[in-house]
């Protein structure tokens, strides 16, 4: 890139020495910059698909006590609403989440166990182990999940993935400090069984009303898959308490 630079200003100086001094700069100009942006954009850093992360900066990794995610060994949540489907009809659903006093053990780091499952019309459609840990930082990470989905009463698939397996890595559930504006982060990478999702604080300081009372300074986490352009999730977290809505926004 030093030769093609020095190239181009040995060509211009050549090909035009009865300019003005003021407007062969502008010309130079005007042929380097380009130039100089390739070299800038070359030299970034490429961006990783997940996180980074260290396993000995988990001293005290199941006391899962971030303002906005906590899970406290017999937390029960319960979320209830409509689902809609890709034909546009609207079913029942409902979201049960329980904090066991389960741990698991995943690249050295001791997880606390949550058992959900999602009901829809009355009917299991999945039920799902997955593996919490929370850093010195405050930072609450996803180590893995076991889902078992169903069609009907048949177990269909069981897409499990486990951080340092098969590629897997882990990834976020909530940030230390949410900040709007901060970088997306990866909620988890598992290319093996098309686990990809990403997160970026949305917003901060929002109302939201739930059948159990209503809340103030909820904080909004946008949740996505590139493979899914288009389609967005928003969870609402109320400090001290954790998710008390989902929604969505785009089509």
């Amino acid at each position: 890139l030093d030769f093609a630079i020095c190239t181009t200003t040995f060509q211009l100086l050549r090909n035009h020495t009865m300019m003005k001094p003021s407007q062969r700069l502008r010309l130079i100009a005007a042929a380097i910059l380009p130039l100089l942006a390739v070299a800038a954009c070359g030299a970034a850093e490429p961006k990783l698909e997940y996180e980074k992360f260290d396993a000995k900066n988990f001293d005290h990794s199941t006391t899962i006590d971030n303002e906005w995610f906590p899970l406290k060994p017999g937390m029960r949540y319960v979320w209830d609403g409509m689902n809609v489907d890709e034909d546009g009809v609207e079913e029942g659903h409902s979201a049960v989440l329980v904090v066991t006093d389960l741990n698991k053990v995943i690249d050295g780091v001791r997880t606390v166990v949550c058992w959900e499952r999602d009901i829809v019309e009355h009917e299991l459609e999945e039920t799902e182990l997955y593996f919490a840990a929370q850093d010195n930082d405050g930072t609450v990470w996803l180590m893995g999940e076991y889902p078992e989905e169903y069609d009907g009463k048949k177990l269909d698939a069981a897409p499990c993935w486990i951080h340092g397996i098969n590629g897997a890595r882990a990834g976020i559930m909530m940030p230390a400090d949410p900040i709007v504006g901060s970088p997306s982060y990866s909620q988890g990478w598992a290319p093996a069984v098309g686990f990809t999702d990403r997160a970026s604080v949305y917003r901060r300081g929002e109302k939201t009303s739930v059948s159990v009372g209503s809340f103030d300074d909820v904080l909004v986490i946008d949740e996505y898959n590139t493979d899914e352009p288009g389609a967005f999730q928003l969870k609402y977290f109320a400090r001290g308490v954790g998710s008390v809505r989902v929604g969505w926004r785009g089509e």
